[in-house]
């Protein structure tokens, strides 16, 4: 099946997908943010069940944790023709063992490439988590999400490796203090930059 290849079409698709609904035992509700003008676009793992229950992207601690280091303003964040929302796997694919299980992996294949298309404008990626990291950094670029972040300023033009926001990231942050440090002023600086703050 061709895809739109208009924003708005393309959106209202995705909201319309069922492609997983068999697997979701949670029921479908696919989760994305997008305008023709924005310039920095999100890519993080998959909602959680808050974000599920309200349907905003990163709607939870980890989202408050993700604007403390992004330095964006809630109202920023949310603004579509600033801020595009687009995860690796679009609808909330429930608990496993040690946490939310991984996105499915029918929603990057299906829908990725062409929202990116439809997003001309977008100059920053931010690439939140390891399913981010793993689809669109090069193959053999880090050994694990740790120094895929340290060697973000190796990363492709415009990419930017992040840790998943989620509260097991405070533990990561005691470990590797040169985030905190280096890494995030960085981030903020480029963010200013790309929305031109």
């Amino acid at each position: 099946m061709s895809l739109p290849s208009d924003l708005p079409g393309l959106l209202e698709a995705v909201r319309a997908c069922r492609i997983c609904a068999p697997d979701l035992e949670h029921g479908v509700r696919p989760v994305v943010q997008a305008g023709t003008e924005a310039r920095l676009l999100i890519i993080g793992q998959a909602p959680g069940s808050k974000v599920h229950a309200s349907g905003k992207a990163f709607d939870d601690d980890s989202g408050n944790r993700l604007r403390d280091w992004t330095g964006i303003d809630v109202g920023t964040f949310y603004d579509p023709s600033r801020v595009a929302h687009m995860p690796t796997g679009f609808c909330y694919p429930g608990k496993g063992k040690g946490g939310d299980l991984p996105p499915r992996p029918e929603c990057a294949p299906r829908w990725h490439d062409a929202l990116r298309r439809a997003l001309p404008r977008v100059r920053l990626t931010l690439l939140v988590g390891q399913y981010a990291q793993k689809r669109y950094l090069p193959r053999g670029f880090a050994p694990n999400l740790t120094e895929a972040v340290r060697r973000w300023q190796d990363a492709p033009e415009g990419l930017f490796p992040l840790p998943h926001p989620a509260w097991r990231s405070r533990l990561w942050m005691g470990r590797n203090p040169w985030f905190e440090e280096e890494v995030l002023p960085a981030l903020q600086e480029r963010i200013r930059q790309v929305l031109g703050d």
